[in-house]
């Protein structure tokens, strides 16, 4: 399958490599150009294009930058698409590192979001995982334990196409449903970087209550704060 990928940070760079091996051709992309994607494509095997390439870039285009870069894309990036293309957006919103957005702060499920600032339905995936275990612990199927993944979006053929990817990869695919459900699986909720099985993960998704969506934003942010404070030099 061809695939483009828009963002090479940490999810955007171990798609690639994933996907490489298992004999996807990857084109990637970022917003500083091809040229900065050699180191990248040698370690991946992807191919360094622009954004404008990578949205054309086949069956499949990832969207994985952060929530705050979704607006400086450009306005045109998928006229022209085919409207079988699936657009996977991975995207997390954090207050802290994206600034407010009103309109999600209003309520608007992010991703929804998302799909308005680019002018096409997005199915959400791989936002909820961290990009270590997403690496790491890829298992076939039927492998007891197997870690799952919630995936969400409009239309349903869509979620089924990027369901299979997910299996591919070596993790359970779960149907969270449309997009207007991908609040259950957003930083903070219970199946955030929690690496559950698949009854695990469908209980946690249940258990997830929209009227906590503040508290679950506040108590992601605070998990950043702690990260990044753990990766800075003392």
């Amino acid at each position: 399958m061809q695939i483009g990928i828009i963002g090479a940070g940490l999810i955007g760079g171990s798609l690639a490599k994933l996907l490489g091996k298992l004999g996807h051709q990857v084109v990637i992309a970022n917003s500083r150009g091809p040229d900065t994607l050699r180191e990248l494509a040698a370690e991946t095997g992807a191919t360094p294009v622009t954004a404008a390439e990578a949205a054309r870039g086949g069956e499949i285009v990832v969207v994985t930058i952060p929530q705050r870069a979704v607006v400086d894309l450009p306005k045109d990036l998928f006229a022209g698409v085919p409207a079988d293309v699936v657009v996977i957006d991975t995207n997390n919103y954090y207050p802290v590192r994206d600034g407010s957005i009103p309109a999600i702060e209003a309520g608007q499920v992010e991703s929804a979001w998302v799909a308005d600032q680019i002018g096409r339905p997005v199915v959400k995936a791989f936002n909820n995982i961290y990009f270590e275990s997403l690496l790491a612990k890829g298992k076939p199927k039927g492998t007891p334990g197997r870690v799952a993944l919630p995936i969400a979006g409009d239309p349903p053929e869509a979620r089924a196409k990027v369901m299979r990817l997910v299996d591919e990869l070596g993790f359970d695919a779960v149907d969270a449903g449309g997009l207007e459900d991908a609040w259950r699986q957003q930083p903070g909720t219970p199946c955030y970087i929690h690496d559950l099985d698949a009854p695990r993960l469908k209980e946690a998704l249940a258990a997830a209550e929209r009227s906590r969506v503040p508290e679950y934003r506040k108590a992601s942010d605070d998990w950043l704060r702690s990260l990044i404070a753990s990766q800075s030099p003392s």
